[in-house]
């Protein structure tokens, strides 16, 4: 049980979240259907992975590039939870620059 005189101690039976800096970044998730491509926002993002927002109406698979153009770097990404128009991601390693990528 936390205490209340220290209201940042954290309870051992829970789990930790880390700490995600928020970005506002323009992100491509780039499915590899047919190329295919839905714009995203980045809103925030560590080394491990990051919180997107998309489309309603995208679909988006389980496992896809996330290309970054800020950054310069598309990340192989899993989805790792899904609420409305938002989804949690883990990275599992980058990529160069997608070659038929524009951005």
């Amino acid at each position: 049980m936390a205490n209340p005189a220290d209201p940042l101690q954290h309870d051992p039976g829970e789990p930790q979240r880390e700490h995600r800096p928020r970005v506002l970044k323009g992100g491509t998730v780039i499915t590899g259907i047919q190329n295919s491509e839905v714009a995203c926002t980045v809103r925030n993002q560590h080394a491990g992975g990051a919180e997107l927002k998309l489309p309603a109406e995208a679909r988006v698979p389980d496992h896809f590039l996330l290309y970054i153009a800020l950054d310069g770097v598309a990340y192989r990404c899993e989805v790792r939870w899904r609420r409305g128009d938002r989804i949690g991601v883990q990275f599992n390693g980058t990529e160069p620059k997608p070659k038929l990528h524009y951005g």
